[in-house]
């Protein structure tokens, strides 16, 4: 008797209305067959890479995005206030989790799709390969630098501002480079766990902090002064489209979530670890950002470690120190990975403990903390840096171009009644959106930085100065 395939009801709740095989769980009547003999990581070698756990992918998943956004959406919530900005802070996590599900659904039908850029392939060729291949290295280099901007303020809280940013940005750049050239994620995933605990943490006692102050720490210390919490905010259109920009990178790095799809050992498991995930997510982000909001009104750091006063700053860098670590180990780790199969796939040296094997992997790491280490220096200031990565790589990445895979996947949808027509019509309206997202938020994020620096809120590029705090 059949009965139906586990991936069913996966693919079901990511819009599938499609039939699928008992034995291989390939979509009737597709022209792509399942092939796990065809995966990157598929053949025999010195090295099995397939170690990965679902449980400890979806710590890797929690680790990419966890850190980064908790420590970055409390400060912009004075923009939008606190319903608006709660609204789109779960919505974004909503429909980065879809377009996650979108992905790692048509990475299992393609199982030779390393990347989101050998996706991109499948659907408009090698042009569409090299530009979305350019933005997945471009996006996951510049979040990488967002951890060398949490690092060297994590340093620079501990020493009290001891040395240059500079140098305590090198420093953060060589521990961050020698973590990130750990060459399995399932080694990583160990990592992840103490980053994430860490960072956790840290959190928790900054948001306990903040509710026994009697008034923020970073506001005046007597007298009257605007607090700033908002039910519903009046940003300009810069400010606004940035703090937007800001929630929605938060939970959108799901980019980043492919390449350990082909060092799991059951890639089907692929779509559980991204429910844990995502559903963590969506839960904390939201209670720890209303919750601060609440207590600090406009007067929260960036990152947000520091708003609870002198002390427990210093004592929530020192517990998330390794957390802020391994954030930034894991971009570096992703886009060197990327750039270490694009250049050995179909090679011996892929899976062989050679020199050539080695030689690449290191010089990927390598060159990936080198130009995240500029970019730090550049646009230090932790906010700015992450809603430029949101606004010209991620909408792309996480909006258009799942939606565009979807449609690919699903060409005759729209002869499937009206909830197929309405599907269509919603993955359309993604892509544009996306795009509407990219070119509106690059101008914001470039107005808003043009302002810091006019206002004296940034230094200039590879200044001693601490910006990474600037509220």
């Amino acid at each position: 008797m059949s009965t139906d395939h586990p991936d069913k009801k996966i693919q079901h709740l990511a819009g599938d209305n499609a039939a699928y095989d008992d034995a291989t769980g390939v979509e009737l009547g597709s022209a792509s067959p399942v092939d796990r003999a065809g995966e990157v990581f598929g053949g025999d070698g010195d090295i099995d890479f397939k170690t990965v756990g679902w449980i400890h992918a979806s710590m890797i998943f929690l680790k990419v995005i966890f850190a980064t956004g908790v420590l970055s959406i409390p400060s912009v919530m004075f923009d939008l206030g606190a319903v608006p900005g709660s609204i789109v802070l779960v919505a974004f996590t909503t429909l980065n989790g879809y377009g996650a599900v979108v992905q790692g659904n048509f990475r299992n039908r393609h199982p030779s799709c390393h990347s989101i850029a050998d996706m991109a392939g499948v659907v408009g060729g090698v042009p569409l390969q090299e530009l979305t291949g350019f933005l997945f290295i471009a996006s996951h280099v510049i979040t990488a630098a967002s951890g060398v901007i949490g690092v060297s303020a994590a340093i620079n809280a501990l020493s009290t501002h001891a040395a240059c940013t500079v140098w305590w940005s090198f420093l953060a750049t060589v521990v961050i480079f020698l973590c990130a050239s750990v060459r399995k994620f399932s080694h990583i995933s160990w990592l992840s766990w103490v980053g994430f605990f860490s960072v956790l943490v840290a959190i928790l006692v900054v948001v306990i902090g903040v509710t026994l102050r009697d008034r923020p720490a970073a506001a005046p210390a007597s007298g009257d002064f605007d607090f700033g919490f908002n039910i519903i905010g009046s940003p300009s259109f810069a400010a606004g489209i940035t703090a937007t920009v800001t929630m929605f990178v938060s939970s959108a790095a799901t980019s980043a979530f492919l390449p350990v799809i082909a060092e799991m050992k059951q890639p089907k498991d692929y779509n559980k670890a991204v429910y844990l995930c995502m559903g963590f997510v969506a839960a904390s982000y939201l209670s720890f950002t209303v919750v601060m909001y609440y207590y600090c009104g406009r007067w929260i750091a960036s990152p947000s470690l520091g708003s609870a006063g002198p002390l427990l700053k210093k004592v929530s860098y020192g517990i998330a120190f390794p957390g802020l670590i391994v954030s930034g180990c894991l971009y570096v780790h992703v886009a060197a990975k990327y750039l270490f199969v694009r250049i050995l796939r179909n090679s011996e040296h892929l899976q062989k403990n050679s020199i050539v094997h080695w030689g690449t992997w290191i010089t990927c790491t390598l060159s990936c903390s080198v130009v995240a280490f500029i970019l730090a220096s550049a646009i230090p200031i932790f906010n700015y840096i992450l809603a430029l990565v949101g606004s010209l790589c991620f909408a792309p990445l996480t909006i258009s171009l799942p939606a565009l895979l979807w449609v690919y996947d699903h060409q005759d949808a729209w002869k499937h009644g009206l909830r197929g027509k309405g599907m269509v019509f919603f993955h359309l309206f993604l892509i544009g959106l996306g795009l509407f997202m990219t070119v509106s938020g690059a101008y914001s994020v470039v107005v808003q930085i043009k302002e810091a620096y006019a206002q004296g809120k940034i230094d200039s590029a590879f200044s001693c100065a601490d910006n990474s705090g600037t509220v």
